[in-house]
């Protein structure tokens, strides 16, 4: 499937109120002419003014290219709806409580979003694609965006890759995998024309502000103590997010239905040196307030706290021709400075959330 300037595909996109799934939309709104329906049940971390924005920008060359559908897919009844009304060419499936600190807390939650909700739509999918006429069945295309914490955690040596065993050790990760394992099934049973990815930790402007790296940016801007889990030297690897979406485009075009894709960003950080990183940018910005470093604070770690990922993205490099373009320090100056200039958003969002930048997932 090719997602060109002229494509006149109907894309469904679920969790595009999200981090990254509103990250792809306003790629898509600018770079395409695809009608998008972004299904999102609008939970504490989803937002549209970024989306908004572009459309606004767009004008009249937008209209009508982005329709909001709030639902809740694990409502199997709500969700069959909203696949017949979208009637897609092409599925994105983003939606995911994806925060481990709270999937410890609140499992369920997890349970029914990551495997209840991928349930019900593959269900209603299999549905909708059985029906189609036989061009449109060819060319249909469902993509599922999940994460390297499946696989488990690694010591100093080694990669994750496409043949990795899964091993998940939280709540987030456990229904992550599940989601995967019910995917993958009903490629092999039903047929379903299917895409996998797993991708390394993303970052970058408009993430809701309990994920780590805005919330050090933010703590750090207001003075306050900037928690580190453990030693901090618990590493993953950084991709920048218009970098996964670039990949996940790439996908599309050129990836072979029924693979599965490892997307990394080739950024291995202890959790101490992103924190180090985005003081030493602050530091820059407001030397007034330098260093500050200072405000770091050592805390109980996370229970069950994975030690180590680190993706090999070979098979995307030599398959897709897709790699990187932002090194770490590019895409951390840029995310810092958007923080900065985007403050009241934050405000906003932790306001609706009623998240004060407290540690979550502590048993």
């Amino acid at each position: 499937m090719c997602l060109s300037a002229d494509s006149t595909k109907k894309v469904l996109i679920t969790g595009g109120a999200g981090f990254i799934g509103g990250t792809l939309i306003r790629r898509l709104l600018m770079d395409t002419s695809v009608e998008i329906f972004n299904l999102d049940k609008m939970g504490y971390a989803s937002d549209l003014h970024g989306i908004n924005q572009v459309l606004r920008t767009l004008g009249e060359s937008a209209e009508g290219r982005h329709k909001h559908l709030r639902v809740n897919l694990a409502d199997s009844k709500s969700t069959s709806t909203a696949v017949s009304f979208a009637d897609p060419d092409l599925v994105i499936h983003l939606a995911a409580e994806s925060h481990v600190d709270r999937s410890i807390s609140s499992p369920l939650q997890f349970v029914e979003s990551n495997i209840i909700g991928t349930f019900n739509l593959l269900q209603a999918l299999l549905k909708h694609w059985e029906n189609l006429p036989t061009q449109r069945q060819r060319e249909f295309l469902m993509l599922h965006i999940s994460t390297d914490e499946v696989y488990g955690s690694l010591e100093h040596k080694g990669y994750f890759s496409e043949n990795s065993s899964y091993d998940p050790r939280s709540p987030y990760s456990a229904t992550k995998a599940s989601s995967d394992h019910l995917v993958n099934s009903w490629f092999h049973t039903y047929g379903l024309p299917l895409i996998r990815t797993n991708c390394s930790n993303n970052y970058g402007p408009w993430q809701f502000p309990e994920k780590l790296i805005p919330m050090v940016i933010l703590k750090a801007f207001s003075k306050e103590n900037i928690p580190i889990y453990g030693d901090g030297k618990n590493i993953r690897d950084w991709l920048f997010v218009e970098d996964h979406v670039e990949a996940l485009i790439q996908v599309i075009d050129k990836g072979e239905v029924g693979r599965n894709y490892c997307i990394g960003g080739l950024n291995e950080k202890t959790n101490l040196e992103i924190v180090e990183s985005i003081c030493g940018v602050l530091d820059l910005l407001r030397p007034k307030y330098a260093p500050h470093s200072e405000y770091i604070s050592y805390v109980e770690d996370r229970p069950g706290h994975d030690r180590r990922y680190a993706i090999n993205p070979e098979r995307i490099l030599r398959e897709i021709g897709w790699k990187p373009k932002y090194g770490f320090k590019q895409g951390i100056e840029a995310t810092v400075q958007w923080y900065l200039s985007n403050l009241d958003w934050c405000s906003l969002m932790k306001k609706k959330s009623n998240y004060k930048g407290e540690r979550i997932g502590l048993r």
